[in-house]
């Protein structure tokens, strides 16, 4: 599937940008409040218009320091410069990363310094820009919308988030300076696409650099290097394989506001969205931290198969109980995806690393497995006789018939007597024993009940 392009709100704080986001998006999502700087991080939402989708950014207000020399002094990376300015930096990555940028001013304020400031920062790029005039909340207000044409940098559209005048004019706009996605080009890559997620530092790249065997990203012992998803293309016992190495996803809490990690974590959940197969990796010298199950969760929310590995193994001292402990301990965390397989390695000295690339393609071939029709209820009939289903409230749940009804990930149908009689725990316990058959290693799979007659 292909990645949506991504449409960023800038502006300086109190413009309206975030009322301006909940009316496209069609929800209250971003936080609203008529102080300065109430939007802290920064939001993210899919939106559709004329029928283009596209994902929607709502950045935090863009702070003007009067001089970079009044900044507290502090050791720079090549880079940090730029850090030093906090409107700057978010500018600069709307820029980097963003396919339109709506610029949103104030009406009421008019042109202000910083507003030319940003302007300025804008002129830079070639990224299409739209002007979005806030709070024309009535006629004469949105005829002052000429002044913010004298910014010189694109068309200026007065829209009020409030009532959501004018914003069907700005979204009509945005939709047609987006780039094409021809269909083509969306069903032409037919590689088996395989993302490498984890937190920052745990081994990423250099996964990636020992499953092409050389050097072709960066690999870096600083956390956070790589900021953006790169594809990588090889082809692997004849068959075509992209692998997509990402930036890691720290707790929103931990990454600092206004950094280009913030671009970076939403372009690591794309990646996950065009993925296959997902390989979660945990630092095996770190243990399995509570971020580790917070990434699995985004996984499971995209119904996607995955293999966890546990790099850095040559770095853990051991006995004979190591791994046994260590197994135990990612099972505990990852309670919740019981059926994916594990796997110790070292990227470093290449500890198992041959066997990652053939059981990713296990994992997907799973995805797409069948089971007969009267083998599901052969299994289904087994499974009651074993364990019959709970009592509630004086009746017992009765399975009629099941199937399997869709495969990628593979979903099974259950005909019952009652939905409300199925209990989440004899759902898992149905699960298990599908499982007990067929395993659908690393796939999770869909169950639905439905009422029906007999």
């Amino acid at each position: 599937m292909a990645e949506l392009p991504l449409v960023a709100l800038v502006g300086r704080p109190n413009v309206g940008k975030s009322t301006l986001f909940n009316r496209i998006i069609g929800q209250r999502r971003a936080i609203v409040h008529e102080r300065p700087g109430t939007t802290r991080d920064r939001q993210q939402a899919e939106a559709e218009w004329n029928g283009r989708a596209f994902v929607l950014v709502d950045t935090g207000g863009l702070e003007v320091f009067e001089t970079v020399s009044a900044a507290p002094a502090m050791p720079l990376a090549e880079d940090s410069a730029q850090y030093l300015d906090p409107m700057r930096r978010q500018v600069e990555i709307a820029i980097a990363e963003a396919d339109v940028i709506v610029f949103v001013v104030d009406l009421l304020d008019g042109i202000t310094a910083a507003d030319q400031e940003i302007a300025d920062l804008l002129r830079r790029t070639s990224k299409p820009i739209i002007v979005a005039a806030s709070k024309g909340d009535n006629p004469a207000r949105r005829a002052l919308s000429v002044e913010f044409y004298g910014l010189g940098i694109g068309e200026v559209y007065p829209v009020s988030g409030l009532h959501g005048s004018g914003v069907g004019d700005l979204l009509d706009a945005v939709v047609g300076a987006l780039p094409l996605r021809p269909l083509e080009l969306e069903t032409t890559d037919d590689s088996l696409k395989i993302a490498i997620l984890g937190r920052p530092n745990v081994g990423k790249s250099s996964l990636l650099n020992r499953l092409l065997g050389e050097e072709r990203v960066i690999v870096s012992p600083v956390a956070g290097t790589t900021r953006d998803a790169i594809d990588t293309h090889l082809t692997w016992q004849g068959e075509p394989i992209t692998l997509i190495d990402t930036a890691g996803i720290r707790r929103r809490g931990k990454i600092e506001h206004g950094a280009p990690e913030q671009y970076s974590v939403l372009r690591a959940l794309k990646a996950l969205k065009r993925a296959d197969v997902c390989l979660l990796l945990i630092d095996a010298t770190q243990g399995v931290a509570a971020q580790d199950a917070h990434i699995a969760g985004y996984i499971i929310d995209e119904r996607k198969s995955v293999i966890v590995l546990v790099n850095k193994w040559d770095a853990v001292e051991k006995d004979s109980y190591t791994l046994s402990e260590f197994m135990v301990q990612v099972r505990e965390v990852l309670k919740f995806m019981p059926y994916v397989p594990v796997e110790f390695i070292s990227a470093k000295t290449g500890l198992r690393v041959s066997r990652v690339l053939p059981l990713a393609k296990q994992v997907h071939e799973e995805r797409f497995a069948r089971i007969p029709t009267s083998e599901v209820n052969r299994i289904v009939r087994d499974a009651v006789a074993r364990q019959a289903p709970p009592i509630k409230s004086g009746r017992r749940l009765k399975i009629r018939y099941a199937s399997q009804v869709a495969l990628d990930p593979p979903k099974f149908l259950f005909h019952v007597n009652d939905v409300d009689l199925v209990h989440f725990s004899y759902q898992r316990y149905l699960e298990n024993q599908i499982r007990a058959v067929y395993p659908f290693t690393g796939t999770p799979i869909e169950m639905e009940f439905r009422a029906s007659k007999k």
